[in-house]
């Protein structure tokens, strides 16, 4: 799978751009601010409709104007396609080869992307939340029943929150908590259980690029800690704990369990990296993480995800710049922004097809032999 054109109007601080990329390596070389990382986000919200630098759609959308629209057109390993995602600040809406989808989880999936970011370090050494996130949006992508089954609880959670406020400050219409409780459970146990499968699964192909970086020095491991703690995951076990909790809950005006407050720990030979693991380690883990979801995406769809690389070059050494190298060869497009080329690897600039923003313009080359592409402007 690989981006052929992409087209952005009123993006970021884009007002209209048009580029055709090249199926393996594109670099995209500028200086600070110049709408490098923007251009890989949209590419990241074109595929899963979030971005991974704001939660606000609005500040998605070109200053002073009403809406923004990523347009692209996808190669695929059995046909081409064309993916368009329009963003207002009502909402947004999602057209795959010229028919409106009406639900974005229709759509989410259609193109696949791995993003590797500075902030992804906080995959390692950040809170939960973080964690959450990156399981929610991976297996989100590979699996529509799994984002069905997460906006139904994101919503019931909602509901069931609101009433726990009601019910602190008075109790009555605890019948209504019983019911919501019960229609929780089956969208709880489903997405813990597919978090399991999906984490056994990462873990698998994680080990094996974990150990190459480290020369076989080190184990990594991915564990699920689900907040139901010594419970049984079934329908029955879960539906009890809900209900000796109930009056926690209404006490805190909040629901204590359940995959929001759920979290998965990475050790190193049995040593929890998130709180001892040193900086260097971190950053390995991170790499290793998003290097296996590339070969576990193939190995569930047959179809290599298009790998995005936001400024994080620098921070590899070439050892890790190496095993990347090896990894996305021949087999992934990737997009690599980054503000000068020092420190890559000869033989990735060999492989790469370069591009350079500056002054309000991106040309084709990098800064001493560039030719601008037409009509385009920042």
């Amino acid at each position: 799978m690989f981006i052929k054109q992409l087209k952005l109007v009123q993006f970021r601080n884009y007002k209209t751009i048009s580029v055709t990329f090249k199926k393996n390596i594109n670099i995209i070389i500028g200086r600070n601010a110049q709408g490098k990382t923007s251009l890989v986000e949209s590419m990241y919200v074109l595929a899963t409709t979030k971005s991974h630098r704001t939660s606000k759609d609005a500040e998605l959308i070109l200053f002073q104007e009403d809406f923004a629209r990523i347009e692209a057109h996808v190669a695929g390993s059995q046909d081409n396609f064309e993916l368009a995602l329009f963003i207002s600040k009502k909402g947004k809406k999602a057209v795959y080869n010229g028919v409106p989808q009406k639900k974005l989880s229709d759509y989410v999936g259609k193109l696949i992307v791995v993003m590797f970011a500075p902030e992804d370090l906080s995959l390692v050494k950040g809170g939960p939340q973080y964690r959450r996130r990156f399981l929610d949006i991976e297996i989100g992508q590979v699996s529509p029943t799994y984002l069905y089954h997460l906006g139904l609880y994101s919503k019931l959670l909602k509901q069931r929150n609101e009433l726990l406020k009601q019910l602190r400050a008075k109790r009555e219409n605890e019948l209504l908590l019983e019911v919501i409780t019960e229609q929780i459970v089956p969208h709880a146990l489903y997405l813990a259980n597919k978090r399991i499968e999906f984490l056994d699964q990462l873990q698998g192909f994680t080990k094996k690029i974990h150990r190459e970086i480290t020369n076989q020095k080190e184990d990594i491991s991915l564990a699920y800690v689900s907040s139901f703690k010594g419970v049984a995951l079934t329908k029955e076990a879960i539906l009890q704990k809900y209900k000796d909790l109930y009056d926690q809950d209404i006490q805190i005006g909040s629901t204590s369990v359940g995959p929001h407050r759920d979290d998965f720990v990475v050790s190193i030979n049995g040593v929890n990296t998130h709180q001892f693991g040193s900086q260097g380690q971190q950053r390995t883990v991170s790499l290793a993480i998003k290097l296996a979801e590339i070969d576990l995406i193939y190995s569930i769809l047959g179809e290599y995800p298009v790998l995005l690389l936001d400024d994080v070059l620098s921070e590899l050494d070439n050892n890790r710049q190496t095993q990347l190298l090896s990894t996305i060869k021949d087999r992934v497009q990737t997009f690599i922004t980054t503000t000068n080329m020092d420190g890559i690897d000869e033989k990735m600039i060999d492989l790469s097809h370069v591009f350079t923003i500056d002054n309000a313009e991106i040309r084709i080359g990098d800064n001493n032999d560039t030719r601008s592409i037409e009509n385009t402007t920042i």
